[in-house]
């Protein structure tokens, strides 16, 4: 079995100091795939994780303290993959992919719209051209398992009070058929919804603002689409609700 998790840890640094390697720990994680590390690779904790018996693959954006992906695995990978070959992408540091005997984990970053129009538009950009990049790679790495930060929620139930975020960033109609088409049309499963299909009121992302964790007032925004010819080998998923190094949680799929 192979235990992964995805947490977008909202500067690594930061997480660190609230006990994000002691979590890891005691979690006993094979693979974690990290989003939003804002660390240049000397500004990881290294020697740390290399103690714990990590593997670490990083990759930060050009833009010092800013996005940021990472791999850390106990099994050493086969190949990394840095970026997808994507400029505007590759840039921001949003995509690593770290290849292993039987199937290959991404730690996936997309942007956020919520900072106005232009950022919106790079946004549904960057999801077509994620989209053909991962159609591609589909054909020559048949078992991808995607997990990160989308910056989208599927469905109603994935987000706190749908009526009223309907033409928020990360709800938009847009967004939301665009994952959909992702999981329907290019062989994708959502793990999470795969063993909980229905449950409402879980989340993986909480605003800082007007205790909105606390009250669980959420959007489930984190993933891990898995594909669809690893589907016999998905054990279990869920999501780490109550972990609290970042505005997000873990989430988590186990492999066999």
């Amino acid at each position: 079995m192979k235990k992964i998790i995805s947490y977008n840890v909202n500067g690594i640094r930061a997480a660190v100091k609230k006990g994000l390697l002691d979590w890891i720990t005691e979690e006993d994680v094979d693979i974690i795939g990290i989003q939003e590390t804002k660390a240049q690779p000397d500004q990881l904790p290294l020697e740390e994780l290399k103690n714990m018996g990590y593997h670490v693959y990083t990759h930060s954006a050009v833009k010092k303290g800013y996005s940021g992906v990472s791999i850390f695995s106990k099994e050493a990978a086969e190949h990394v993959e840095y970026g997808c070959g994507i400029e505007e992408i590759d840039f921001e540091g949003r995509v690593i992919r770290a290849d292993f005997k039987d199937f290959s984990v991404l730690s996936v970053y997309l942007p956020s719209g919520s900072s106005g129009d232009e950022r919106q538009v790079f946004k549904m950009d960057t999801l077509s051209k994620f989209q053909v990049y991962i159609n591609q790679l589909k054909q020559e790495i048949p078992n991808l398992i995607i997990g990160g930060d989308y910056n989208i929620c599927h469905t109603e139930i994935d987000i706190h009070n749908p009526k009223t975020n309907k033409n928020t960033s990360g709800f938009k109609p847009e967004e939301r058929e665009w994952i959909g088409d992702f999981i329907k049309n290019e062989g994708f499963i959502d793990s999470f919804r795969y063993f909980h299909e229905g449950e409402v009121d879980h989340y993986s992302w909480w605003t800082y603002r007007a205790g909105a964790r606390a009250k669980n007032k959420g959007w489930r925004i984190d993933y891990f689409m898995v594909s669809d010819q690893l589907e016999d080998r998905m054990q279990s998923a869920k999501i780490h609700k109550d972990v609290v190094h970042s505005d997000h949680c873990p989430i988590e799929v186990v492999i066999k």
